[in-house]
């Protein structure tokens, strides 16, 4: 039993899980309503350039399409460690200062 899951279905179920995440987000006051914008650019960009790469008109229009969304990739990869960051710093500043 195979447990593949092509390329453009993941990227998509990702998007899927940036987006959850961005709503909560918004909903937030301060750096993660900020952030969230970014993170659903990058986010979501992946892999509506993966799906634009499958209709590519040449062999360098798909790469360049494909090198668009592993930038994307890596940017998002950059806003979920600096939001990881964030959160991780908050609440150790929140257990060191109940009354906060």
């Amino acid at each position: 039993m195979s447990n593949y899951i092509p390329i453009p279905e993941r990227a998509f179920e990702f998007a899927v899980r940036i987006t959850k995440i961005c709503s909560y987000l918004d909903k937030q006051p301060g750096t993660p309503r900020l952030l969230a914008a970014q993170l659903f650019r990058s986010g979501t960009s992946i892999g509506a350039n993966i799906e634009e790469s499958q209709s590519a008109e040449s062999n360098r229009d798909f790469i360049s399409k494909q090198s668009i969304a592993l930038k994307e990739a890596k940017e998002t990869k950059y806003w979920l460690k600096l939001l990881t960051l964030f959160y991780a710093s908050r609440e150790r500043k929140i257990r060191s200062n109940p009354g906060i």
